[in-house]
């Protein structure tokens, strides 16, 4: 009788030494990213949609006026700024700032410096034209984004009327082929190079034009 009394006596002690463990609450950072180039509601739910990967996110939430976002993430996770930057690049934005508030009460920031290829660098300027699929304002801000963004590329501008981007590139610092695809690669088809499937599904739902 008595060793029974002592097994239960143990158990008892055991669980109350190790229930305030198991019952701790989690705790959580405040994330907010600055977002550039969110057009309408369909743009902040694709944007969403991204960061739902990230397993944990609580209270999701998106100022379409200012392209606030802010967020709740596990502290235990240790979230940094280069998976939330590379979580609005996947969903065809630009993170330009970045605030993670830990709970611990630190706080780290960082701000997207985008690099400027200015014209006066290039010296042969052509101008040229091409066909580039999209439909609306985030197409037209993530197709010239990912024209200009490489070097030789002077001006880019498409219009979703004429399906046309307007070039003006140095074709001794880059191949007119590797803009066509740097713009495939950004989830558009261009006559030349088609965008990879999982990136054109990806698109926000506004962005999502008929492919021939």
């Amino acid at each position: 009788m008595k060793n029974i009394i002592f097994v239960f006596s143990f158990f008892a002690i055991m669980t109350l030494v190790y229930t305030p463990t198991f019952a701790q609450k989690t705790t959580y950072d405040k994330v907010e990213v600055q977002v550039d180039g969110l057009g309408c509601p369909f743009c902040a739910y694709g944007l969403e949609k991204k960061f739902k990967e990230l397993k944990g996110i609580k209270k999701v939430r998106i100022d379409m006026e200012t392209g606030l976002m802010q967020f709740n993430y596990p502290s235990g996770k240790m979230i940094d700024v280069e998976t939330i930057e590379n979580q609005v690049d996947k969903a065809g934005y630009t993170p330009v700032t970045t605030r993670i508030t830990r709970n611990s009460g630190e706080v780290v920031t960082s701000e997207r410096v985008e690099e400027i290829h200015e014209a006066v660098v290039l010296e042969n300027v052509e101008a040229t034209s091409f066909k580039v699929r999209g439909n609306c304002s985030m197409c037209k801000a993530r197709i010239e984004k990912a024209a200009t963004s490489l070097a030789g590329v002077g001006t880019a501008v498409w219009e979703a009327e004429t399906q046309l981007i307007q070039l003006e590139y140095d074709p001794e610092l880059i191949d007119l082929s590797d803009i066509h695809k740097a713009i495939a690669k950004a989830g558009h088809d261009t006559k030349k190079a088609n965008a990879p499937d999982e990136v054109y599904d990806n698109l926000p739902p506004c962005c999502l034009y008929q492919r021939n």
